[in-house]
């Protein structure tokens, strides 16, 4: 059983004894309240299964035992954690690093309430037009039947499906698929079999068919049910309809735009619905002009501008305007009295509300601004500026790496705003991998020493200088070493790429040049731009190259189809181009949104897997293929929780538990596959092995083996092979992206491009990391980095630093050069930081 090293004086502490959460080794440990508290470990080492689903878990547990049964099952709520006791813990909130609502409906204004008090100035202070009576404040929000624009319902653009988008090769006949639009597989023959019974001839090329053909096969509301003689050809078909012969079945037709649409607003297929968004179009509302809002509320005006035009402007210029107008109201034509008090209180409190957002360094955000665009690091603080305005006393905020996205001239910030918190009586957990905030901790937590099975134990806990004397720590090697200057020789490039005019969100008509052949890193504050002109431009300028690019107007976070108002990537690449034969674009996207996708079957190495037991004797035996080991399929899958090893338990008035499926008790495959074994494992049991164990299992097989000894190098050789991709972090999910990227035969000349991939990673990883990345470089290929890690920045061989400040006042090349070159650059923030690594 794992000890604590230390006990919090005065008896003021979390007592957590036997926990035993994921890979926690029956953990039993005392943590001060009312401190810093910084949990580390090496990724994957059990941290966060100690602070979220050990201590964040049971203190949400205890908190919903209070409530009401009906109101518990409205409710999301993590599982009950696996631990003996704890004692003396208070109510905890819950700051983690996520991607931001599905919906652009939800924004920074929604998120951090300032949008209600933009709503309530306007409605209480704002200018009417002469005879229009008072709007409430939900008059002033789009997402709501009151505000929003009747034509385009809020949204801003109206959506419709074109004739070139459904049909974009009109030389094709309806029968060799011309309406692209149509499903595909059986549903769309019959669509074609129900024209051929309504006369229309489907041999023909698209556009020699009559406009009044084309206009009702593609936008009829009409949907006649007609007899279907599948397999006939149009004459025989007309001939059975003459003599009124029994039909194969009878169909009912749908127009290809009614399809379309009726597809993308109601199916709960992912894909579905991504498919449906192919053909559809979109175009500013022509009523509200892209505003989102009625007329008669984008008719007041404050400031001489409407709400809309207010909540476009980066916070802090709009708190300034505020403050400026209201100053003006008390001035030489004062307003009356009722609204002068009104709005100096709406403003002040407006003002108060955006310097938290200002000191945590978003106060380039605007309101509008929509939460799937921002990072996880952003979105998680702005809900900790929205905590630090809550004043609640005597919680415990369980944060997850508050640290994330930010360069380190912000983590001061950061800090100032977490001792905020601790000073209003609260307490803080804080998973973090950075060295300068674990030295500012009260208290350290250091779990390990390795990842999963090999990690699970406390190896200290007390106050920082006393990690300084446990040697099976990885944290305290990095925490307590001195700055060794790196001295690794700068390699020189090939050649420059060079872009010329890039406008993309911050950046305005940049000029940019790349080495080639070497490791480049932008940094910069955050919201300098760095993601915009790496992951969105620099790809979106070699979209025909990239690996799976997919455009930035189509991003798999959002239910809503692509806008054509969303930001597009202008300017050009002036030289270079044809230096570079494939474009690999890694970021923290997740691998898959079902348990179904995993670790084995992202990678590609489970088919080489499932081909292997189709060798089996035994398997030949019963003559099974490789597609009876897959559990996506029907045949050796367990009939009873189709593949998903897991049954959902409806519990009425309490939440949904998933258990074990009682059929195939989790393993997903039927009793009669799984007694097939491949050197004395089966199917199930082989995706049980953490990908360390596999290694050593298919150590000659190298089709499998070398795809699990890049996870294992890469720092991932703690997960399982059959890990869901919905238990993945964001990191993680990059790494595993890498890693199946590093399988492929290196052939050089390939530009990878890397956002923040140091984000969720220790130390420790990211020295494994960097060594893979070193790889790629010296096999002649190209790796450009946004990223905020000091340490990786000192080895780069030329550095782009972006700025000076954030948001409108960022996107500029403030500096550019090796890093010693940057270090001595008085205009550069980063410059500091370099400056005792070099």
């Amino acid at each position: 059983m794992s000890r604590p090293s230390n006990t919090p004086s005065g008896g003021n502490a979390v007592q957590v004894r036997g926990a035993r959460v994921h890979n926690l080794k029956n953990v039993s440990v005392d943590i001060p309240r009312n401190a810093l508290v910084v949990f580390t470990g090496i990724s994957g080492s059990g941290k966060s299964s100690l602070a979220f689903g050990t201590l964040y878990a049971e203190a949400q547990r205890r908190y919903f035992e209070s409530v009401s049964p009906y109101a518990r099952r409205l409710i999301d709520q993590v599982a009950i954690p696996d631990v003996d006791s704890i004692e003396g813990l208070p109510p905890a909130v819950a700051l983690q690093q996520q991607r931001g609502a599905t919906s652009t409906r939800s924004s920074v204004g929604s998120i951090s309430t300032l949008s209600n008090l933009l709503r309530m100035l306007f409605s209480r202070v704002g200018d009417y037009p002469r005879g229009q009576p008072m709007l409430y404040a939900e008059d002033f929000s789009p997402n709501t039947p009151q505000g929003a624009c009747p034509t385009c319902h809020g949204l801003g653009s109206i959506y419709d499906v074109t004739e070139a988008s459904m049909v974009p090769d009109t030389s094709l006949s309806i029968r060799d698929r011309a309406i692209a639009a149509w499903p595909p597989a059986w549903h769309g023959q019959n669509l074609r079999d129900i024209l051929v019974t309504l006369g229309y001839d489907v041999d023909a090329p698209w556009r020699k068919l009559p406009k009044r053909d084309r206009d009702w096969i593609l936008y009829t509301d009409e949907q006649p049910t007609v007899p279907v003689y599948a397999g006939y050809t149009p004459g025989q078909t007309q001939r059975a309809l003459r003599r009124k012969e029994e039909p194969s079945y009878r169909g009912t037709f749908t127009g290809v735009r009614r399809y379309v649409l009726q597809t993308f607003r109601t199916t709960k297929s992912a894909l579905m619905k991504k498919r449906a968004m192919r053909f559809m179009s979109s175009a500013q509302c022509p009523t509200c002009h892209g505003k989102r809002l009625k007329r008669e509320a984008l008719s007041v005006k404050f400031a001489d501008r409407d709400i809309a035009a207010l909540s476009h402007l980066p916070l802090h210029e709009l708190s300034a305007l505020l403050d400026q107008t209201v100053a003006a109201g008390t001035g030489r034509k004062p307003w009356p009295q009722e609204k002068r008090i009104a709005a100096e209180r709406i403003v002040a409190n407006f003002r108060v509300r955006v310097a938290t957002l200002k000191d945590l360094g978003l106060g380039y955000l605007s309101l509008e601004r929509s939460t799937p665009t921002l990072s996880p690091g952003e979105l998680q603080r702005l809900r900790l500026a929205t905590q630090i305005r809550s004043n609640l006393f005597g919680v415990v905020y369980v944060l997850d790496e508050p640290s994330a996205g930010l360069h380190p001239s912000d983590t001061e910030a950061l800090l100032h705003a977490l001792q905020q918190l601790k000073e209003g009586g609260n307490s803080l957990f804080v998973v973090e991998h950075d060295l300068e905030v674990m030295r500012r901790a009260e208290w350290i937590v250091d779990v390990g020493p390795d990842a999963g099975s090999s990690g699970g134990r406390v190896l200290y806990s007390g106050p920082l200088d006393g990690l300084r004397a446990v040697t099976e720590s990885h944290t305290a090697r990095y925490l307590f070493a001195g700055n060794e200057p790196v001295s690794r020789q700068v390699r020189e490039p090939r050649g420059w790429l060079q872009l010329q005019g890039i406008t993309r969100n911050n950046l305005y008509d940049l000029n940019v040049a790349f080495p080639l052949g070497v490791l480049t890193v932008v940094t910069g504050i955050s919201g300098a731009g760095k993601s915009s002109l790496v992951s969105a431009a620099l790809t979106d300028l070699f979209a025909d190259r990239v690996a799976g690019h997919k455009s930035a107007t189509q991003e798999d976070a959002t239910d809503e189809p692509p806008s054509e108002a969303a930001p597009a990537t202008t300017g050009r690449i002036t030289a270079g181009g044809e230096l570079i034969r494939r474009v690999v674009a890694v970021d923290q996207k997740a691998i898959g949104r079902t348990p179904r996708s995993n670790l084995a079957t992202y990678t590609g190495f489970f088919d080489d897997v499932r081909r292997l037991f189709a060798g089996t004797a035994d398997a030949k035996k019963h003559r099974y293929s490789a597609s009876r080991f897959s559990f996506n399929v029907q045949g050796g899958r367990c009939p009873t929780c189709e593949g998903e090893g897991l049954v959902c338990i409806e519990l009425l008035f309490m939440p949904s538990v998933y258990a074990p499926c009682p059929a195939c008790r989790g393993s997903r495959y039927q009793d009669s596959t799984l007694e097939v074994h491949y050197r004395g494992k089966n199917i199930a049991e082989v995706l049980s092995l953490s990908v360390d164990a596999a290694c050593d299992f298919f150590e000659d097989r190298e089709a499998i083996h070398r795809p699990l000894q890049l996870l294992k190098d890469i720092g991932l050789g703690y997960l399982r092979l059959g890990q869901p991709a919905t238990e993945l972090s964001g990191g993680e999910a990059q790494r595993v992206k890498l890693a199946t990227e590093l399988q492929r035969i290196p052939r050089g000349a390939t530009l990878y491009v890397i956002d923040e991939p140091t984000i969720g990673l220790h130390p420790a990883d990211v020295d494994r990391l960097m060594v893979q990345l070193e790889a790629l470089v010296e096999a002649g290929n190209t790796v450009i980095l946004a990223e905020h890690e000091m340490r990786v920045a000192a080895t780069a061989d030329w550095i782009i630093d972006l700025g000076p400040g954030a948001g409108d006042a960022g996107g500029r090349i403030v500096a550019e050069g090796t890093p010693k070159e940057i270090a001595a650059n008085p205009n550069s923030k980063t410059a500091a930081y370099l400056v005792p690594l070099l």
